[in-house]
């Protein structure tokens, strides 16, 4: 599995867990794209428990290479992903 491809994972995860819930792949499908051609995902409408947030970074993080798992913390949390409460 890529790496690429359990960052998603985690997002979607994520996005399932939040307060509202949501698809993010759909969120994906209809982001509106910012002057750099980035997706814009609206993270802030969402919110997340922050041990829930964890666990899930957590579990997705043991799918790759230990000297990976820190830096894929990082990114998921420097990312798009739902603010925790």
């Amino acid at each position: 599995m890529k790496i690429n491809d359990i960052i998603i994972e985690c997002y979607t995860e994520l996005y399932a867990n939040s307060d509202p819930q949501a698809d993010f792949q759909k969120l994906m499908q209809n982001a509106e794209i910012n002057e750099a051609g980035e997706k814009i995902i609206d993270y802030m409408d969402y919110k997340i428990n922050i041990d829930k947030m964890n666990e899930i970074i957590e579990k997705h993080s043991k799918k790759m290479p230990i000297y990976l798992r820190k830096s894929f913390k990082n990114t998921i949390l420097l990312g798009c992903s739902p603010v925790w409460k």
